[in-house]
């Protein structure tokens, strides 16, 4: 398992796309971010988590490295095709979508998808709610309705038909509990199966830490610190770039499991340690979070939901290892040598390759 999250790391991870719809009057205007590379190719985004585990990944990475303008010229060939994948309804009737424009990022990093947006316009017809719906073939995306007191945020997988948009001036306010319980798989999305890097390190605690009373004040430190540094972050009271958090939340999980083949027991100063690493964790999350967006007169509630589902992925990771792993060897004699010891060292190779790779490539 951690050898094929390894191998996910250094390819090219599926991204969620992003849909912000706006609306003046009866004229809809839709932009959606997403990585074009990959649907042109004909990769299923609903069947993999990484581009390269497909058999059209080299006709993925051959568009990849298309000028822009020559994208969009195959792209604009295939919209007749691909529009059938979105679908924009009013009152359950859908609503034919125009092809405003497409353009696409300049080619850059090889190892790092880029992006590609689409403008598309539709007409209202009445004064029904409006539904989207992108294809489940498409991956997820997070639909936003933009420039609407308490409009709609909702991450969409699976061809989900999203909640009904209404119109400036109709809105029906989402309650704090709705608003709460909308955030909670999206928290939960970015740990499993999204989260590789927040996996490991967890994991990294589980191996040393078979006996619950330990592994409980360890995700306490951890927890209590990502949900400063997350609340922070989405807060806009700090802003780090990635380029420095990111490395440092791979160094994070290389230090855990060094010292888990070093040290045969927990030191008294690994809780503050963990806390730290918990900080850097944190602004990871802030990071993905600023992706979705957060609705403004609900923001406290978005914020705990997503919060809870970091949480709720977190253990999940750690009862998935201590039934795959813990419950059956965790008080053998031999659990250090033949499974704490083998499994760190898997766990620091992966996280000192992510390193190289997120401060070098």
């Amino acid at each position: 398992m951690i050898l094929w999250s390894a191998g996910q790391a250094a390819s090219h991870e599926v991204i969620p796309a992003v849909a912000d719809f706006n609306q003046n009057g009866k004229q809809l205007t839709i932009e959606i971010r997403f990585t074009s590379e990959a649907i042109m190719a004909g990769i299923d985004l609903s069947q993999v988590t990484d581009t390269n585990e497909s058999k059209k990944s080299e006709t993925y990475d051959e568009l990849r490295a298309l000028a822009p303008e020559v994208l969009a010229e195959k792209f604009i060939d295939l919209w007749p095709k691909f529009e059938h994948t979105i679908t924009v309804a009013q009152s359950d009737q859908r609503l034919p979508l125009s092809l405003v424009s497409f353009r696409a990022d300049p080619i850059g990093n090889p190892d790092v998808a880029r992006y590609s947006y689409l403008d598309l316009s539709a007409q209202a017809t009445g004064q029904g709610p409006l539904t989207f719906q992108w294809a489940a073939q498409n991956g997820d995306i997070v639909l936003r309705q933009m420039g609407v007191e308490n409009g709609l945020t909702q991450l969409l997988q699976n061809g989900t038909i999203s909640d009904p948009m209404f119109a400036v001036g109709s809105v029906e306010p989402k309650s704090a509990w709705i608003t709460f319980v909308d955030y909670i798989p999206v928290g939960f999305d970015h740990i499993l199966p999204k989260g590789l890097d927040h996996i490991l390190f967890v994991l990294g605690l589980f191996f040393l830490s078979a006996g619950l009373g330990a592994l409980i004040w360890q995700i306490s430190a951890f927890t209590l610190a990502h949900t400063l540094t997350l609340a922070a972050g989405a807060l806009g009271w700090v802003n780090i770039s990635g380029a420095i958090v990111e490395p440092l939340i791979a160094a994070s999980i290389v230090f855990i499991a060094v010292e888990n083949i070093l040290s045969n027991r927990l030191n008294a100063w690994r809780p503050v340690v963990i806390f730290g690493f918990g900080l850097l964790h944190g602004l990871g999350f802030a990071s993905v979070l600023g992706e979705f967006g957060l609705p403004q007169t609900q923001f406290i509630p978005a914020l705990i939901g997503f919060n809870l589902g970091v949480e709720i992925g977190q253990l999940t990771v750690i009862i998935l290892a201590f039934i795959a792993v813990g419950a059956w060897f965790g008080r053998k004699p031999w659990y250090r040598a033949r499974i704490t010891v083998p499994a760190s060292f898997i766990i620091a190779l992966v996280g000192a390759y992510w390193f190289v790779e997120r401060v070098f490539l």
